[in-house]
């Protein structure tokens, strides 16, 4: 979460939590109406999640109950609707198996990077800019793609911005794998953090290099 002077709650069942597991629980929701072609009601189930989304973070910070647990879950959640989405519409044959392989390769290469930081004393790297354009654009394209599949009259426009999307969100998804793959690199050469306490191995401005 943002907002440095925000004390971070050990408090599992806040409210923001309990909206968090709540997005999470619609997940296979998501899938199951996808997977069917029920895909305006999948829609309309990302739309609810993402105005959940919006909410914990926003009563987070209004509540001052900021939590690890909030914040390993958010990300969490993301990324399982767009493995949701990847795999009714790869399913269905809307999409290829490839784009879905593409994306999951990445996430592996990534816990295995995390697997190499722990070995030497470290957590994971924060999270890279273009691993969030990426994921924004993962996360539109989508979307687009189900709404040319539920809305014939829309199809034109919204399926090849959904595709321009969804190719542009692999490539960068890559690039940013590629960051981390160099940062590891550069971050195990280091002297390792023995404080046991910080949740990312490196603050922002020595990730970035500067």
């Amino acid at each position: 979460m943002e907002g440095g002077s925000a004390v971070v709650s050990s408090r599992v069942w806040t409210v923001p939590n309990v909206l968090s597991f709540f997005r999470l629980a619609l997940v296979p929701v998501f899938l199951w109406l996808i997977i069917t072609g029920q895909d305006g009601l999948a829609l309309l189930v990302l739309v609810v999640s993402s105005i959940t989304d919006f909410l914990d973070g926003w009563l987070a910070r209004t509540l001052n109950q900021v939590s690890r647990l909030g914040q390993l879950l958010d990300p969490a959640a993301d990324r399982l609707y767009i493995f949701a989405a990847l795999i009714g519409l790869c399913w269905r044959e809307v999409i290829p198996w490839w784009l879905f392989l593409v994306v999951v390769a990445r996430d592996v290469m990534l816990a295995v990077l995390g697997v190499i930081l722990a070995n030497h004393g470290f957590g994971p790297l924060p999270v890279h800019h273009l691993g969030k354009v990426a994921t924004f654009c993962l996360f539109w394209a989508l979307p687009l793609l189900m709404l040319g599949e539920a809305f014939a009259p829309v199809a034109p426009f919204s399926l090849p911005l959904g595709w321009a999307f969804a190719l542009w969100g692999a490539f960068l998804y890559w690039w940013a794998g590629v960051v981390y793959i160099r940062e590891t690199a550069r971050v195990i050469r280091l002297p390792a953090d023995d404080s046991g306490a910080a949740s990312d191995t490196l603050d922002r401005k020595e990730v970035d290099g500067a």
